[in-house]
């Protein structure tokens, strides 16, 4: 589990750098840097990303080796990751709620003096997130590009009784592997079931717990016509685990935003995405 969550991944020309940045409540948040080697795109703004829920950089490595060649990179692991530190040991589900997550991006955002100089890119719950945190005018940015955003995060019945019953932490391992035998009934990419299959091996089963339990009472407002960001999200056809039609009804409340559909999930993840974002950027 640990190795997903230290060191500073090594990225061909490019330098990267590992931090923890203090937030509020006593959490340390790890985050990643990386500049070009080319001294010429110093000075470029930087591109913010926010994975999705438990998500490990694995995940993104094809896409990020690349982009780092073209943008600097501020790669934020949010506070259910296990890469967090908490001072107190005794974390509850009112330390995962999506207000505590926001929160922590602006903080983060704030101690980079980043301002609004800067492009969004987040995945799942990193979308849900910046997408709340945009319509509450706390987050300001040049655009944001959102993969497979979630407009609430229900689960079928049996998986929600689950995870209400009291079981005691030593039995959370092997809830993992009913999660990760039920999602990989449901997705049908096979990039997709070997991403999540390795992101839920990873994690720390409590914070999981936590996290999901808070999670499932959160759905995005109503209406988010409050959003200035110029926003495209990307989903497609084939991503069962988020559903196209759920996207759809985010991007129609989006005041200006780009329905972006791509072959896959995995495709979303790799460089070849690239083509797609550069080409939004260059629309707004």
């Amino acid at each position: 589990m640990g190795e997903h969550w230290k060191g500073a991944p090594e990225l061909p020309h490019s330098t990267c750098v590992e931090e923890w940045v203090r937030v509020s409540g006593g959490v340390s948040l790890r985050v990643l840097l990386w500049k070009p080697a080319d001294e010429s795109l110093k000075n470029i703004d930087p591109v913010v990303v926010v994975p999705g829920w438990g998500s490990v950089f694995e995940g993104w490595r094809s896409l990020i080796t690349e982009w780092v060649t073209r943008r600097p990179i501020i790669y934020i692991e949010t506070r259910e990751k296990a890469s967090a530190v908490f001072d107190n040991p005794k974390i509850s589900v009112q330390d995962f709620t999506i207000d505590k997550f926001s929160n922590d991006l602006v903080e983060v955002i704030d101690f980079y003096r980043l301002g609004n100089r800067f492009d969004l890119f987040s995945s799942s719950l990193g979308s849900t997130i910046l997408i709340d945190a945009m319509q509450h005018n706390i987050i300001d940015a040049n655009s944001s590009i959102c993969v497979a955003p979630n407009q609430h995060f229900k689960l079928p019945f049996f998986s929600r009784m689950l995870l209400k019953m009291p079981f005691p932490n030593f039995m959370l391992n092997t809830l993992t592997w009913v999660a990760i035998w039920t999602i990989e009934r449901k997705v049908k990419e096979e990039g997709q079931r070997i991403r999540y299959r390795r992101t839920l091996l990873s994690q720390d089963p409590v914070r999981t717990r936590l996290s999901a339990r808070s999670l499932i009472r959160y759905e995005l407002p109503k209406s988010l016509s409050k959003i200035s960001v110029p926003c495209g999200i990307i989903s497609a056809k084939s991503d069962k685990l988020h559903g196209l039609e759920n996207v759809k009804i985010i991007v129609g409340k989006i005041p200006g935003a780009q329905m972006i559909e791509v072959p896959s999930n995995q495709y979303a993840h790799e460089a070849a995405v690239l083509v797609e974002i550069e080409a939004f950027q260059r629309s707004i």
